[in-house]
């Protein structure tokens, strides 16, 4: 707040006039009159009083012409912020309102996404380059079992004779890094031997097509992208484990799922597909299951085993060569952690990514089919 004494022109001219007329009457007096030492002693500090007067009179305007600078420039310092905050506020709801926008065009988009879902009675053929000899010493059925542990598989342990309550889905990747041979629709830059940081062209980008396709038969899936092989690759079951663990007491499910891809010394020509339909080309997928045979605790690795061939013997009634023999290993894999546990390696080191997201269109229809 400023002070400001306001002189009224009308006034002062009054005053002056006065003046004058009184300094004329003086000078005449002074003239005809004889002089007097009083007189002139009034005169004297009459003048300097009418000086002082007009001196403060300007001084006076000069402050108020000062004062009313400084308002002005206030006035128009104020409105110019305002109408900077006028025009920030504006962009920023303008921006917002945008990027609003664009995350409900996305969220749109996604939601009216066609995905393509698998159909039935197709024909199928296996049809892979440079195969690699399957070698498996049990069969239940068309289901073949590679059999790596010291146990004897009987018919009882293998018969598929599972109930699965709960039908929560969890998917996640030990070795989130893994990736598959560059496509014209999926080129990357490699970060190691088949293997890339960039999740988009690796098994996680599989687990997030199998997350897409089992949502649309509304199933409720939990999916882990997090890296667990990167920066250190050592330590990836480790990390793995905390993450699934962490998952299951939020939500709790019966099948626990870890995507990966088959290494096979990382054999850029060797892609295991199988041609379904007229122009599906699909990667095939192999069951890994692990047991307590390496002395790790896993009281219900039969129970995740019967899970895996209750899901192929399905495969292979609906689209035959889709898996590749299930491997039954000794070691343990964190598949403790649920009842229909497992490893699922989609395709191989000499597949595209391509190929890999199509066998998952084929799984969560084979999946939809055992958990109805």
């Amino acid at each position: 707040m400023f002070n400001v004494t306001v002189l009224k022109m009308k006034d002062i001219k009054k005053y002056l006039l006065g003046m004058l007329a009184t300094i004329i009457i003086i000078f005449i007096a002074s003239k005809y009159i004889p002089t007097n030492s009083n007189m002139l002693s009034c005169l004297k500090q009459t003048i300097p009083t009418v000086t002082n007067i007009h001196q403060e009179y300007e001084q006076k305007a000069h402050e108020k012409d000062v004062l009313q600078g400084i308002l002005k420039t206030q006035i128009s310092s104020l409105q110019t912020m305002e109408n900077v905050e006028e025009n920030i506020d504006g962009n920023i709801e303008e921006n917002i309102d945008e990027s609003t926008k664009q995350v409900a065009t996305n969220e749109k988009e996604v939601q009216t996404q066609n995905i393509e879902m698998a159909q039935t009675n197709l024909q199928t053929q296996v049809i892979t380059n440079n195969p690699i000899t399957e070698k498996y010493q049990t069969e239940y059925g068309k289901v073949k079992i590679k059999n790596e542990t010291e146990y004897e598989l009987t018919q009882d342990m293998l018969k598929p004779d599972i109930t699965i309550e709960n039908k929560n889905i969890v998917l996640f990747h030990t070795h989130s890094c893994e990736s598959y041979t560059s496509s014209e629709k999926y080129s990357y830059t490699p970060t190691g031997t088949f293997r890339t940081t960039d999740l988009n062209y690796t098994v996680t980008r599989v687990g997030t097509e199998l997350e897409n396709q089992l949502k649309q038969y509304n199933y409720n899936v939990i999916h882990s992208a997090s890296y667990h092989d990167y920066p250190a690759y050592n330590g990836s079951y480790t990390r793995s484990l905390e993450t699934v663990e962490n998952i299951l007491k939020t939500t709790p499910s019966d099948i626990v799922i870890d995507v990966h891809r088959d290494a096979v010394g990382s054999r850029s020509d060797y892609a295991p597909i199988v041609k379904i339909g007229e122009n599906d080309v699909a990667a095939q997928i192999m069951f890994v299951i692990g047991t307590n045979n390496g002395g790790l605790w896993h009281p219900n690795w039969n129970q995740n085993l019967k899970f895996a061939i209750k899901v192929q013997e399905k495969a292979e009634e609906m689209y035959p060569g889709l898996f590749k023999p299930i491997m039954l290993t000794k070691s343990r894999y964190n598949q403790h952690t649920a009842k229909c546990a497992s490893i699922i390696e989609v395709g191989a080191t000499g597949n595209t990514l391509d190929q890999c997201l199509t066998s998952m269109k084929y799984l969560a229809k084979v999946m939809d089919e055992v958990l109805k």
